[in-house]
C-alpha cells in the first residue's frame, strides 16, 4: 500500500504565493477556512513540490518572518522569492504609514543546506507603495514592478491613481483601489515610481492578473467597486507608456477577478479561472495570441474544476501548474479551498519526457528491464515512477473523498 505520509500534499489554501525555480514549485502563505473562521497559514512554512518526482515536502523557515498573510504578491528573481503586500488578521501589510519598514521580504530558494531564511528589506532608498493586497507584479531586468491592488491611504496621500471605496473620517484614512506603478530594483535596493510617459492607464483595480512578454507588462481583468472587468492592457516597461485598452479580434473571456494570467511563449498568454461578474467560479482556459490579437478558448479536461484566487506557474516544458485556490465563491461560501495540482499541457512534451512518462506508467510491466538502464537515465526513470505512483494514489484518495462527501446521509425519524 502506498505510504500516505510520503505522498502528502501542501495544505489547502487560497490567496497564497507560488513560484517555480529550477526543478521545484515553491508555495508560501495564504489562508484556509476552519469552522467559518479565516485561518492564516504559518509564515514559517515553505512547501516545495519536486516537478520530476511529484513529491511535496514542508520546510520550517528561519530568520525575520513575515506575518501570516493572504493576498501577498510573490515573485522570483535569481533564485530569491520576494513577498510584498498582503492582508493579515491585523490588517494590511507594508504599513509604511504606521511603521518605518517597507514590509518587503525575500528568501534564498537556492540554499545548499536546505535551510530557508527570511530577510526583511529594511535598508533601501526611495518610498515604498502604500499598504495594499491583491496587487500584481511584473519581473523585468532584475526589477519588481508592482501595479494596482486594494488598500488604504491617508488624506494627504490621495491621488488620481486611487479610487475611494470607504473612509474613516476620524482617522482620515481612505480605502480603495489603485492603478499606480512602483518599482523595486533588487540590485540597488531602491524604490521608485516611474513617470508615465503616455497612453491611457487602466482604471484602478485589484484581484487582476499580470504577465510579461518581452518588454511589455500585460494585465487582464480584476475588480473595482462591484464591477469585474475583461479588459487587456500592457505597459511598455522600457518607455513607461500604456497601451490603452487593447481592442481584440473576436470573442473575449468573461469579466472576472481572482484569475491567473501566465506567459507560455514569446507571443502567448494563458488565462485560467477566476470569479465571474455574476459570482460564479470559473474553470475556463483561454490563450491570447498577441500577434493575431485573438483570444481562443482551450478545450481541456477536467471541465468541472473551477478555481479562483489560485496560483499558476510555468513548468519546465511550458505546462501550467495551477495550485490551490477555491472552487466556491469566497464572498458567500468560504469552504471550498483546494490543494490539488492541476496541470495544463500547452504544447507537446519533449520525446524524453514522453518516454519517461510511458515507462513510469508501465513500471510493473517493464520491471525486469528498468534496472538495465544507464545510471543517469535510471535516476530519471525512478523519479518518474515515483511521480506516477504518487499521482495515482492521490487520485484514488480524491475519488474516495468525493464519494464520501456525496454519499446521502440518512436521518432516522422518531
Amino acid at each position: 500500500m502506498a505510504d500516505s505520509q510520503a505522498f502528502c500534499v501542501a495544505e489547502e489554501r487560497s490567496g497564497h504565493c507560488a513560484v517555480v525555480d529550477g526543478h521545484f514549485l515553491y508555495v508560501w502563505g495564504g489562508y484556509v477556512s476552519i469552522e467559518d473562521n479565516e485561518v492564516y497559514l504559518p509564515s514559517d512554512e515553505l512547501w516545495t513540490y519536486d516537478i520530476d518526482s511529484g513529491l511535496w515536502k514542508m520546510h520550517l523557515m528561519e530568520g525575520e518572518l513575515p506575518t501570516s498573510m493572504s493576498g501577498s504578491c510573490g515573485a522570483c528573481i535569481n533564485g530569491r522569492l520576494y513577498v510584498f503586500g498582503g492582508y493579515d488578521d491585523k490588517g494590511y501589510s507594508n504599513r509604511v504609514i504606521l511603521s518605518p519598514t517597507s514590509r518587503l521580504y525575500f528568501v534564498n530558494l537556492r540554499t545548499r543546506d536546505g535551510t530557508y531564511v527570511w530577510e526583511k528589506v529594511t535598508k533601501f532608498d526611495g518610498q515604498p507603495p502604500t499598504p495594499r493586497d491583491k496587487l500584481s507584479c511584473w519581473v523585468f531586468k532584475d526589477r519588481l514592478i508592482y501595479f494596482g491592488g486594494y488598500g488604504y491611504r491617508r488624506h494627504s496621500e490621495l491621488q488620481d491613481c486611487f479610487d475611494v471605496h470607504d473612509a474613516s473620517w476620524e482617522e482620515q484614512i481612505f480605502w480603495g483601489w489603485h492603478n499606480d506603478v512602483h518599482v523595486f530594483d533588487t540590485k540597488t535596493r531602491t524604490w521608485s515610481q516611474p513617470e508615465i510617459q503616455g497612453g491611457v492607464p487602466p482604471q484602478p483595480r485589484a484581484a487582476h492578473s499580470c504577465a510579461v512578454l518581452g518588454n511589455k507588462g500585460y494585465i487582464f481583468g480584476g475588480r473595482v467597486l462591484q464591477t469585474r472587468m475583461n479588459d487587456l492592457h500592457y505597459l511598455n516597461l522600457d518607455t513607461w507608456t500604456w497601451s490603452g485598452r487593447i481592442s481584440v479580434n473576436g470573442e473575449s473571456p468573461k469579466p472576472r477577478s481572482w484569475h491567473t494570467l501566465t506567459a507560455i511563449a514569446d507571443d502567448k498568454l494563458f488565462l485560467f479561472g477566476g470569479l465571474s461578474a455574476d459570482n460564479v467560479p470559473l474553470s475556463d482556459c483561454w490563450i491570447h495570441n498577441i500577434t493575431t490579437n485573438c483570444w481562443k478558448q482551450l478545450r481541456h479536461l477536467p471541465y468541472t474544476r473551477p478555481r479562483l484566487w489560485h496560483t499558476a506557474c510555468l513548468g519546465k516544458e511550458n505546462e501550467i501548474m495551477v495550485f490551490g485556490g477555491s472552487k466556491d465563491n469566497l464572498l458567500f461560501l468560504d469552504t471550498g479551498h483546494c490543494n490539488d495540482l492541476l496541470i495544463f499541457q500547452t504544447q507537446p512534451y519533449s520525446l524524453l519526457r514522453s518516454c519517461l512518462d510511458c515507462i513510469g506508467k508501465n513500471a510493473i510491466i517493464l520491471k525486469s528491464q528498468i534496472s538495465l538502464l544507464p545510471p543517469k537515465l535510471l535516476q530519471q526513470v525512478l523519479k518518474k515512477i515515483t511521480f506516477w505512483t504518487a499521482a495515482n494514489y492521490r487520485k484514488e484518495q480524491r475519488i474516495l473523498k468525493e464519494e464520501t462527501e456525496n454519499k446521502p446521509h440518512w436521518v432516522s425519524g422518531h
